[in-house]
């Protein structure tokens, strides 16, 4: 049973969505929503590329899911009105904590030591706000219309990024220990070297979780019928 709201209708919309992801984090397929509570991510490339700067790494990322997607709670919403594609379609919305987990190869300097190691990464991500713009179309099947989108940027900030990678020095425990601490207690300045790679990797997520709901779901079903409404766009 899902909620459909007005066109323009935000306080309905997102509460909507909210229950919707809430109560069904294994997704549903018959309105291509994908599982949220656990969700594959395509192998991925982060750089810090700066030769000057302190982190100068090419992280190759592999095996990767994220969990706690289905915790999400979205805030705020705009431009779902009877005619989206006239402005950006924004969503925003937070998570107490996204972990990813995966396998990673590095080579590069992080300060004054040299990396090039394998191993397994975990990464948690605290209090992880996002906002996301999306730019769409409208396409015409079976005379209803469709949402495409061909433009979807995100913006993410958190709290705290804790990481823990293995096998940073197979041979010296100690050492990957200590190097690990070091970034954990840098994670600022260390996210602010590869925060541009990495939101290329979360506009990736947040495309395959959205767009097959677009591609099935006609976006007039998703509303009800256009009716005269007082709302607040």
């Amino acid at each position: 049973n899902i909620q459909r709201c007005h066109y323009g209708d935000s306080k309905c919309i997102i509460e909507s969505m909210n229950r919707i992801i809430g109560s069904n984090p294994k997704g549903i397929p018959a309105i291509g929503m994908k599982p949220v509570d656990v969700v594959d991510i395509s192998d991925s490339e982060i750089l810090a590329d700066n030769p000057s700067g302190p982190v100068w790494i090419k992280l190759r990322m592999f095996e990767q899911v994220n969990y706690g997607f289905e915790n999400t709670t979205i805030t705020a919403v705009h431009g779902f009105t009877k005619d989206p594609t006239s402005s950006w379609v924004e969503i925003h919305g937070e998570i107490p904590s996204l972990v990813h987990k995966g396998r990673y190869v590095v080579c590069g300097r992080f300060w004054y030591f040299t990396l090039n190691s394998t191993g397994e990464s975990v990464s948690d991500f605290q209090n992880f706000k996002f906002a996301l713009k999306l730019k769409v179309i409208m396409e015409y099947r079976n005379n209803k219309r469709h949402l495409k989108m061909y433009k979807l940027v995100p913006r993410v900030q958190m709290d705290r990024w804790i990481l823990w990678l293995d096998d940073f020095f197979p041979e010296n425990f100690d050492l990957t220990i200590a190097l690990n601490k070091v970034i954990n207690q840098n994670w600022v300045e260390i996210w602010n070297e590869l925060e541009p790679s990495a939101l290329n990797v979360f506009q990736g997520v947040f495309t395959h979780l959205i767009e097959d709901v677009f591609q099935n779901v006609s976006y007039d079903d998703l509303f009800l019928e256009d009716v005269k409404y007082n709302h607040s766009q």
